[in-house]
């Protein structure tokens, strides 16, 4: 405080400045009330300062309170909100895992455990019941498919064999003999499309499932002693580049894979033409020389077949879905004058 003289007048007012505190013997902050008092009739300017340093350390601490506090509730919420929804979910989440691993050809079926909840009740009936339905319809196209083939094959069958023998008579003429001959040949053409065709519904169906461990460098290494006859007939140049490779998948279809891929390969080369197989653990790669440039890239699709070719156009067509029933994929890529075709395991 100071004293004034009879003239001088304070305003009341606050302040925030430095001070020197006394009992900590050192400046601190602080807010200051200046005003004026009388005294025995003489006037005084008054200060009265008060440290903000225990106001400043009090709000950090409620501060950080508060902070623990709420960081303590959110994880205290999230854990119990994770254990309440990880019970109540449990029953959709065991019935999701029973779909993810049905197996329409296998005898398992989608039973769920009752819940208290009615509307994971209702739904667990509805997958079970839906799991019903897929597995009959699933028998009812397999069983057609297989009469199909059986009544289809039947007339066929009995039409080519009248035709030989009608062939090993003598009883016509020369044009006669050519007419039944070329209705020989379309009979055979015939049965080998309705073959086709039935594989290829069979394939998108998922009806084939006999999944096992498939040699691959043993299979190519059969498959070319089969088209050995055909290679040199050709007098085609085949180079081989095997290393072991195993997949899961149907031997039927492995088998008929491979076929595809070398009936092409010789079919669609040229006279002392060339054929090379690379085979590793990651892709089958069948590359040949050809007699046209590069092909449409429409050759996946079915009926699609070059001019002049005497094959169904099925063939790259039951192949493509051989690929996509197992998660391979199949290409087609024309590279220095040579067709290739690409199989990536």
């Amino acid at each position: 405080y100071k004293k004034l003289t009879s003239s001088q007048t304070v305003e009341r007012n606050f302040s925030y400045d430095h001070f020197y505190n006394e009992d900590e013997k050192k400046n601190e902050p602080g807010r200051s009330l200046t005003t004026m008092v009388s005294l025995k009739g003489a006037g005084y300017q008054v200060t009265i300062s008060k440290s903000r340093v225990e106001s400043e350390d009090l709000v950090q601490l409620i501060f950080a309170i508060t902070l623990a506090v709420t960081v303590l509730l959110l994880i205290s919420l999230l854990l119990i909100n994770r254990f309440l929804l990880q019970r109540i979910w449990s029953p959709f989440y065991s019935t999701l895992g029973m779909m993810k691993a049905f197996n329409i050809t296998q005898k398992d079926e989608i039973k769920p455990n009752n819940t208290t909840i009615d509307e994971f009740n209702e739904l667990n009936e509805s997958a079970h019941a839906m799991a019903i339905r897929v597995r009959k319809d699933y028998h009812e196209l397999k069983n057609f498919t297989d009469n199909a083939s059986h009544e289809m094959m039947t007339p066929l069958a009995i039409i080519n064999s009248k035709l030989d023998s009608l062939l090993q008579t003598d009883t016509f003429s020369v044009a006669q003999g050519a007419i039944i001959e070329d209705i020989y040949t379309a009979i055979g053409r015939l049965i080998k499309l309705n073959q086709s065709l039935l594989l290829l519904s069979k394939i998108e169906n998922k009806l084939i499932s006999d999944i096992q461990t498939i040699d691959f460098q043993e299979l190519i290494k059969e498959k070319m002693i089969q088209f050995q006859e055909l290679f040199e007939k050709n007098e085609l140049i085949l180079k081989q580049q095997l290393e072991p490779c195993k997949v899961n998948m149907s031997k039927y279809l492995a088998d008929i894979l491979l076929n595809n891929l070398f009936a092409n390969a010789i079919r669609h080369n040229i006279y002392r033409g060339s054929i090379s197989i690379i085979l590793n653990s990651n892709m089958l790669l069948v590359e040949n020389t050809g007699k046209t440039d590069q092909l449409n890239y429409k050759l996946f699709e079915r009926f699609s077949k070059s001019a002049g070719s005497e094959g169904t156009g099925l063939g790259l067509a039951i192949s493509k879905q051989i690929c996509n029933l197992y998660g391979f994929e199949i290409s087609y890529h024309y590279f220095e004058n040579a067709h290739q075709f690409k199989v990536k395991f």
